[in-house]
């Protein structure tokens, strides 16, 4: 069959079927503009705008600010243990005493404002916590967080860890994964960021960010050595997602395990609270003077 012979197939039979099925009163539907073959989809609903929180201290923009954020909330208690007393230790409790105890001696101390991510009992999405510090252009963001070792009773001390897409130990794969699927096993995922997405965020964060980070968490470690019981290897790094400013220095707090009497005493008490903000406090005024000093130096 020649090639014109097909063109002519393909151009008359339609004509000819259309045409044969109008003489006999036959009704062939035919798509009209946006009918038929158009699709439609219900599109969900926008995500609520992140709420900021008010800004304590000085009324001084030019002064550094630091978010701090208590981990987990309302109906996410995060870790969990009892007391001597089988009293029920929640995480979330301890996150927000420590998150206060660091903003009141922050504030006593003054030339720094500070905000919370939250300063009540309520949940708060994952991805809203880093994105508070974003948004009002924060100088540091510091996550607090508390653990479990589960059954294991004797494991305790506090750690500090960074972002990274390669995790520092198994360990810290493990917390991880743990406290990034936190909020899915609440029922407040909010699927707004794709893992690809993430993953580019981590590699467009700026290498000084990145530094400024790992500097204060050294700080932290410095600070708290004759204060604090730390882990063999306090500073870590993993792929955590609350750390996922590009454009803010980040870190997570570990502050002890709740399930350990003596973390869990100075977890729970305002003398051990005091000791906790203290040693933050120090590592986060240190850490403002060497950036103010290093302004200067290239002023």
């Amino acid at each position: 069959m020649s090639y014109r012979t097909l063109l002519l197939i393909v151009l008359l039979v339609p004509a000819l079927l259309v045409g044969g099925a109008a003489a006999l009163g036959v009704r062939i539907p035919v798509p009209e503009w946006e009918r038929d073959y158009v699709l439609r989809f219900v599109l969900a609903g926008e995500v609520a705008p992140v709420e900021l929180p008010a800004i304590a201290g000085p009324d001084d923009p030019s002064l550094p600010l630091v978010v701090i954020d208590a981990g987990h909330g309302g109906r996410d208690p995060g870790a969990v243990g009892e007391d001597a007393r089988g009293q029920r230790v929640q995480e979330k409790d301890i996150t927000l005493a420590l998150a206060l105890a660091l903003r009141d001696e922050l504030l006593r101390a003054g030339r720094i404002r500070v905000a919370l991510t939250r300063d009540d009992d309520r949940i708060l999405p994952l991805s809203y916590r880093p994105e508070i510090a974003r948004q009002l252009d924060a100088d540091l963001f510091v996550s607090i967080h508390a653990d479990s070792a589960g059954e294991r009773e004797n494991v305790s001390g506090a750690s500090i860890y960074t972002l990274s897409e390669d995790a520092s130990s198994e360990a810290a794969a493990r917390f991880a994964a743990r406290e990034n699927d936190a909020e899915r096993l609440n029922g407040i995922a909010i699927e707004g960021q794709s893992e690809a997405i993430s993953a580019i965020l981590v590699e467009l964060s700026q290498q000084q960010t990145q530094e400024d980070a790992l500097e204060f968490s050294s700080l932290v470690v410095r600070e708290g050595g004759d204060q604090l019981a730390f882990v063999p290897q306090p500073r870590r790094s993993a792929a955590l997602a609350v750390l996922r400013a590009p454009d803010v220095p980040s870190v997570l707090f570990e502050s002890g395990f709740v399930t350990n009497r003596t973390d869990r005493d100075r977890l729970t008490t305002p003398e051990g609270q005091a000791q906790y903000a203290g040693v933050l406090a120090r590592a986060i005024r240190v850490y403002f003077a060497r950036r103010s000093n290093a302004g200067d130096a290239g002023a």
